[in-house]
Parts: structure tokens; sequence; C-alpha cells
């Protein structure tokens, strides 16, 4: 079942989508019963803080779904998480294990879903399809690229269903938007602007002891250890390249997956970055504001505009992406989309119609809930019907890839001339050099 197919069937007798209407009835909660439920999947969350906690609860929402491990390293994250889940109609309690392998040798788990921090992305994924799992992993695919192809490598090899957390590729108006791109509405598009503002405050380190919750060993599992230091776990992890990705990944990912889709590209031909810390000095290792810009074969470029410090909003939108055409454009923030002409007229306005459905840029939690539960859904299909989900694993990389590379231009401080073939860096050895990275002994990925 092609996506196109699902969505009309998901949406079939609640939403319509007509040109100036909205998607009156489509709400979360006709989401979790969306397909039926004579094929369960027992699922295992893994990573259960903030958006984990908040998946746990979508996965156990879907009738022919069933959560049944939640694991975590931080011992504090596990109760709540299984209270999330009992909220549901699940009547199960999941249960409870800290150290992932173990997860993994459980014979009863058809499915993991992983929400763990970046640098355990693509490890865990690739063990996964070894255990023979099918894999949800949230954005961003892997930490490096080299770990991203062998993601792609364990989905073929082991046949498993890898979905990465790209909400807005099962979203019902984005995808007729992206349609109507296709079918030309606005004429050749070559040029998609992408964006993502916050307010976020200075980050600083200090020498601590390990908490007795948390077991730091496991938290590090594949990165090459380091001391603990206090401010680094739960979320500022994310500024530090021993683990993190920096904005590029944590969020832009999202928008720069759909201008991807969008505009109909794979792998750029060169990549450029600027920026830097601007807004504080403080223990940041990654861009707080940045700008990075992706030129494809065939005329085509992708830009992305980063503020992660300072919150004024874009075109009335804290993230968003918009397509320009030679007869004029279409912005979407994920949820909408909206049409003009070359002169700024707008000529046509499609929105999703509930409140469940509406994208809340900011929350680090479950950004929209509907779209949360749509994405699921399709993965659960996935399983079911033995095909490629809509965000399977090769579209993910490829989005990812595009946001590593701009990374590694801003690292290195200069233009990457890519082979628009792979996505590989051609003729730089020290851009080169960060395509993968050292792995702590015995965690290193394999397929």
């Amino acid at each position: 079942m092609i996506r196109r197919d699902f969505i009309k069937q998901a949406a079939a007798g609640s939403a319509t989508l007509a040109a100036g209407g909205t998607m009156a009835s489509f709400s979360a909660k006709s989401y979790n019963r969306i397909i039926g439920a004579n094929d369960l999947v027992r699922v295992a969350t893994i990573g259960v803080n903030s958006r984990g906690n908040s998946m746990g609860g979508t996965f156990a929402g879907q009738r022919n779904a069933e959560v049944g491990t939640v694991c975590d390293v931080d011992e504090r994250a596990i109760p709540k998480a299984i209270q999330t889940i009992l909220k549901t109609k699940q009547t199960l309690t999941p249960k409870a294990e800290r150290d992932c392998r173990r997860v993994l040798d459980d014979k009863s788990i058809d499915a993991i879903y992983i929400a763990t921090p970046d640098h355990w992305h693509a490890p865990l994924a690739i063990m996964g399809c070894q255990a023979g799992k099918h894999v949800y992993v949230e954005k961003p695919l892997s930490h490096n690229p080299h770990e991203g192809e062998l993601a792609v490598a364990a989905a073929r090899k082991y046949n498993r269903v890898v979905q990465m957390g790209a909400q807005r590729r099962s979203a019902p108006v984005l995808t007729q938007g992206i349609e109507q791109l296709h079918k030309g509405i606005i004429g050749r598009v070559y040029l998609a602007k992408t964006w993502y503002t916050n307010k976020r405050k200075a980050t600083t380190l200090r020498p601590g002891t390990v908490p007795s919750w948390l077991d730091y060993d496991l938290w590090q599992g594949p990165a090459p250890r380091v001391p603990y230091k206090e401010g680094l776990i739960h979320y500022d992890w994310h500024w530090f390249w021993h683990w993190g990705t920096g904005e590029a990944l944590n969020n832009g990912t999202h928008e720069v997956d759909v201008a991807r889709w969008g505009l109909g590209v794979d792998f750029p031909i060169r990549v450029s970055s600027v920026g830097g810390r601007y807004e504080f000095k403080d223990d940041w290792e990654t861009p707080d504001t940045q700008v990075v810009i992706m030129d494809y074969p065939g005329r085509v470029s992708l830009m992305w505009e980063c503020r992660s410090s300072n919150g004024r909003k874009i075109e009335g939108l804290d993230r968003g992406i918009i397509f320009y055409g030679e007869n004029g454009s279409l912005d979407t923030g994920g949820d909408s989309y909206t049409v003009y002409d070359l002169d700024g007229k707008k000529i046509n306005e499609v929105k999703a119609g509930m409140s469940e459905d509406a994208v809340q840029g900011r929350n680090t939690a479950s950004p929209s809930l509907g779209m949360d539960a749509l994405h699921v859904a399709d993965f659960l299909d996935a399983i079911k019907n033995n095909r490629r989900p809509n965000c399977d694993v090769e579209l993910g990389y490829k989005s990812v890839l595009a946001m590593q590379l701009g990374n590694i231009a801003w690292r290195v401080g200069r233009d990457l001339h890519i082979d628009p073939k792979n996505g590989h860096i051609l003729g730089d050895k020290d851009a080169q050099k960060l395509w993968s990275r050292d792995y702590e002994k015995g965690w290193e990925p394999k397929v």
C-alpha cells in the first residue's frame, strides 16, 4: 500500500481537502484506531524521558499495538512512562528494563521505538535489525554519515521496517501540498527556504558525581568514555559533538526533510555553512546561529536558517518552509499550506482543522499529537503489509546527511563538494575524517 492510498484510507469519511477548506474532523482521537485489531505488534520503548514518554502513550493508543517493555538508563523515568501508557486503553503493565540489550534478547518484542540521545540512534537501530526487530527511530537517524549508511544496510540485509520520526511525511494536508508542488502549482520549484527559532539559554557544564538513578556507562554506550559532568543530561548533550549534532539535526532535520521531499532531490553537489555560538559565551560547541545552503543538480537550492537563542519568528512562524517557483510560492509549517502568486497575493490556503494536528514548533515532547499518531500508524501498517514506511530509513538518511554535511562544512570552515550519486565528500581529507567517529571498544556498529 503506497502512502497516498494509506492516507486516503485513514482520512476516509472524516476529512475533506478542498481549496480553502479544512480537515475538520480528522483528529488525533480518530488516528488511534486506524488499523484493525487482528495483528498485534508488541513494542518496546527505549529512552522514555520527555519525547519517549509521550510516544509510549501514542503507541499504546493504537488498537493493534501493545507496549510490552519500557527501557531507560534513568530509573526515575520508567514509572512515569508506564503510567502514561496505562492512561490509554492498554491494560497490560509493561515490563521495566534499564539495559536495551536485554530488550533485544526478548523474543516477545516485535519492534523497538528509539528516543535515546543521538549517539545511540544508529547503533541501536542496527542492533534492533540484527535482533529481528522492526525499528522506529527518532530523528536524526544517525550521529554521523557512516553509521547512517550502516543503518540503511542493516534494514535491507535483515528485511526490517525502519521508520525515522519525520512525522510530517504522514501529514495529510502537507502530503497534498507536496503533491500540488509536484504537479506544478507554482511552476518549476528552484528554492526551498527553511528555518528554526528558539530562546535557548546558556549551558555550563560542571564536574560532578554520577547520580544513583543513572547508569552513566550505558548512557554513553557507543561513545568513547569521558568523565560525567552536571548539566549534560538529559537535554544539553545536544550541543556537544561527542554525543549530539546541534540544532541542525535536532530540529533542522524536520524542515529540510520536507524541503527535500518537495524539491524532489536526493544528494547535493555543494554544501556551505556559516554561523557560530554568538548569543552566549558558554560551553556550547555547536552553533546557536547558523545558515546552511545546499545546491542540488538541476539548478535547485535548499537553505536552512537557525537562531537557537533569539525567539523572533520568521514569516510569523517559529519554524517553517517556503518553496519558491517560477510562478509563485508555497508556504507550510507542516500542518497547513498557502499558495501565493509572484506578486505575493494569496491564491489558496488549506489548513488542518483540529488542534491536535497543529504544530507547536518548540514543544520537545510532542510538536503534533495528530502527526505522531498517523506516523506510528503508518509504521505499524508497514510492518503488517511488509512495505516501506512513509519515512523509510533511506529517505531519512538522505535528509539527515544533508544537515550532517552542513555541520561538517561549518566545522572545517569551507564549502564541501559532494558526489551527487552517493552524497560522499570529494577531495577534502579533513572533512572526510568527520564522515565517521571513534567508538568505545566493543561498541563499534557493524552490519
